[in-house]
């Protein structure tokens, strides 16, 4: 008989086809023995389930879904179990995860509300956070269904799909502005609290022949919320923003409500979706009074409604475009549209309709920048200080600079202002102005690199 390695274990065999059915640590494969060569083969068997399961879930599936839950990280749920904690008892903790799964027996737990305040102070969005357990199984229905609708999905839908982005976004809205005259801004109150469950369900099932996903997929609508004072709220409509199958489960709802329909009843008029939030591009003011009326009575019909103060008309102003009209800029994914100086390739500076990173952004960029505390860390050197920051504002750079990146220096000059204020509280001897500014000067000349933001910003403003 083979022998297998030390880490695998033999959990079937079958002695008259001389196949043997082996676990890895990481994966399930089978050693078939060849009569020609007499030799073992080995081949993967990632969807292999034992006999007596009703459904055919691998347990691969659940140890690639555990990896994204850990590499996403988030907090505890209802249970007060974290990612470490999990972690700990990690091969007893996956196994039930699969185990129940499996067999058909796995209830979806209440999830923790949390609220977080929204990025234009406008109120509190809540989110609810599952359990660790519940996110990894929530990730393994995501994966099978995202595989299953993500061929169907338009192509300007641009929220949570794999090569996809918010700045895919912004660059395609940037280009149909210059095209377009006109712009639809919309946006869809409280989208995560107020879906359908049965058209939720009505579309997975449309796209879906898998019993387990569908019977999953109802039991997390159905999953009660834990309030932060304890009260447990039963749903009857909604899903939580933050689970890790609701932005699969929004995208498909929004296929049917928005983007499918926008294709069969107004195919002229390009758009950019990503999640709730929309632009939709119109050759005249009276294209998009009309198309903003539709989507009204389309908004009814499945259960949602426009927000009245986010959903509105827009003329794209420029150099060219010269009509007086109430609203000449929008915000989108964090940039905000309107006109603004450019420059042509010859060095004539015109007026073009352009994004850059909205003002609302910058004021919680900010606040985050305060929270920091940069200037305490003296305990740090100089080396950890970038270290511990660099990830940060070097992703603010990818993200806001992507477009008219010079609104984002005054931002970047407020974080030199804080290392300079570090330097001179870690380094007695830098308190003056003088020799603070002659330190910084040597330290950017000898480590250009040092910080991120030292490649569009290098000089500081002294801030005491």
């Amino acid at each position: 008989m083979h022998t297998t390695p030390a880490d695998r274990f033999v959990i079937a065999m079958n002695p008259l086809l001389g196949a043997v059915k082996v676990e890895r640590r990481d994966r399930v494969i089978c050693c078939c023995f060849s009569s020609t060569n007499h030799t073992w083969k080995e081949f993967e068997l990632s969807s292999w389930k034992p006999s007596g399961k009703s459904f055919d879930i691998s347990k691969q599936e659940v140890m690639d879904a555990w990896k994204q839950v850990k590499a996403n990280q988030g907090a505890a749920g209802v249970d007060g179990c974290s990612i470490e904690d999990f972690e700990a008892d990690l091969k007893n903790n996956l196994y039930k995860v699969w185990n129940r799964m499996s067999s058909g027996s796995y209830i979806a737990p209440p999830v923790r509300a949390v609220g977080i305040p929204k990025p234009h102070g406008d109120g509190i969005r809540t989110l609810g956070i599952p359990t660790v357990a519940d996110r990894v199984a929530q990730t393994v229905v995501a994966n099978r269904l995202t595989e299953k609708v993500e061929p169907i999905f338009h192509p300007d839908s641009y929220a949570y799909r794999p090569e996809r982005s918010a700045l895919d976004a912004v660059g395609i809205c940037r280009q149909r502005c210059w095209k377009y005259d006109w712009v639809l801004e919309i946006d869809i109150s409280k989208f995560f609290d107020s879906v359908d469950h049965d058209l939720v369900v009505k579309a997975v099932e449309a796209n879906c022949d898998l019993k387990w996903v569908i019977l999953y997929v109802k039991r997390w609508l159905k999953a009660p919320v834990v309030q932060t004072d304890g009260q447990i709220v039963d749903r009857d409509r909604g899903m939580p923003q933050g689970s890790a199958i609701s932005p699969v489960l929004a995208n498909l709802f929004l296929h049917y409500a928005f983007d499918k329909w926008m294709t069969k009843n107004h195919p002229r008029v390009p758009f950019e979706r990503y999640a709730d939030d929309a632009v939709l591009h119109c050759v005249s003011r009276a294209q998009a009074e009309r198309l903003a009326k539709d989507l009204e009575n389309r908004m009814t019909e499945v259960g949602l409604a426009l927000h009245p103060d986010k959903t509105r008309i827009v003329y794209c102003k420029d150099e060219k475009r010269k009509l007086a009209y109430e609203h000449t800029s929008f915000t989108f994914l964090g940039f905000t549209f309107r006109t603004r100086a450019a420059r042509t390739k010859s060095g004539r500076v015109f007026a073009s309709f352009i994004p850059a990173v909205s003002k609302d952004a910058l004021k919680k960029m900010s606040r985050e920048l305060r929270r920091m505390r940069i200037h305490h860390r003296i305990g740090l050197s100089i080396e950890q200080l970038a270290a511990d920051i660099n990830p940060i504002i070097a992703g603010r750079m990818q993200y806001y600079g992507a477009f008219y990146r010079s609104e984002l220096y005054l931002y970047l000059q407020r974080v030199n202002a804080y290392v300079m204020r570090w330097l001179r509280n870690k380094y007695r001897r830098l308190r003056t102005t003088r020799r603070a500014t002659r330190a910084w000067n040597r330290i950017v000349v000898q480590q250009p690199k040092l910080f991120a933001h030292w490649a569009w910003v290098p000089r500081s403003w002294w801030q005491g």
